[in-house]
């Protein structure tokens, strides 16, 4: 239903405004609206104190009204009058009625809440390039740009390393071949294992050296020793590892 409002530029009008705000935020709904405006528009400064609901409805139009204008204002008057010959024919203006200043707030609200989805389309015959045809450095720019992007997204191929591991038993009657066969039985993803042979050490002990290859992002050595190699059931034969050699590939 239509909300009427009368003498606005009085305090009986801005009261009858302050009733209206009982409750709410806005004049109409929960938001913004050409209604808002519109009263805004009319009431001719900042209602006081005495009516709170229509101070804080007014301080927050003007807030949202300033982001569409973000220029810094230093405030204007309008004045002037007509020529003679046109306030001879003109009517006085009847006492109450909006100035022309405040239609041309009215002007402005209309275009800040036009539809432009409903906006007819104009014709293809008036569209105007307005930034002229690309030229062949702004298109090689953005093919390279484009190029770029595609780099970004190619997954990056992790880096390998060679490792030269010292496997070393508790004493000389561990079994090395067990000892062995429990070193390769380790397997994960990124872990290729490679020659070994048996090393002596002294008083009948020898030692395994053994070569593996590790895709660096999936195989940590030292995890690979600590979590695996001297861990159970291995360290039934594996005393302690050592690595001797770390190259990258």
């Amino acid at each position: 239903m239509a909300v009427t409002f009368s003498d606005l530029h009085t305090e009986q009008g801005v009261k009858s405004v302050e009733e209206h705000l009982a409750g709410k935020t806005y004049i109409s709904g929960d938001q913004l609206s050409v209604d808002d405006v519109k009263v805004y528009a009319a009431v001719s400064e900042k209602p006081s104190d005495a009516f709170p609901n229509a101070s804080k409805w007014y301080d927050c139009v003007a807030s949202q009204l300033a982001k569409s204008f973000p220029g810094k204002a230093v405030g204007v008057s309008i004045g002037g009058s007509a020529a003679p010959a046109a306030q001879a024919e003109a009517p006085a203006q009847a006492e109450g009625s909006i100035p022309e200043c405040l239609i041309l707030v009215q002007i402005l609200v209309s275009l800040l809440f036009v539809d432009y989805d409903q906006a007819p389309a104009a014709d293809d015959d008036d569209d105007m390039d307005l930034f002229g045809d690309e030229t062949e450095e702004e298109k090689k720019a953005a093919e390279e740009r484009e190029a770029a992007k595609k780099d970004t997204k190619k997954p990056k191929e992790s880096g390998k390393s060679s490792v030269l591991m010292e496997v070393k038993p508790w004493d000389d009657e561990t079994d090395m071949k067990k000892l062995e066969a429990a070193v390769r039985s380790v397997e994960m993803p990124g872990l290729l294992w490679g020659a070994s042979k048996l090393v002596p050490v002294g008083y009948g002990i020898k030692k395994l050296t053994i070569m593996l290859t590790i895709v660096d992002d999936l195989v940590s050595p030292d995890n690979l020793i600590e979590d695996y190699l001297t861990c159970e059931p291995n360290n039934e034969y594996i005393q302690s590892v050592d690595i001797v050699a770390f190259n990258k590939i």
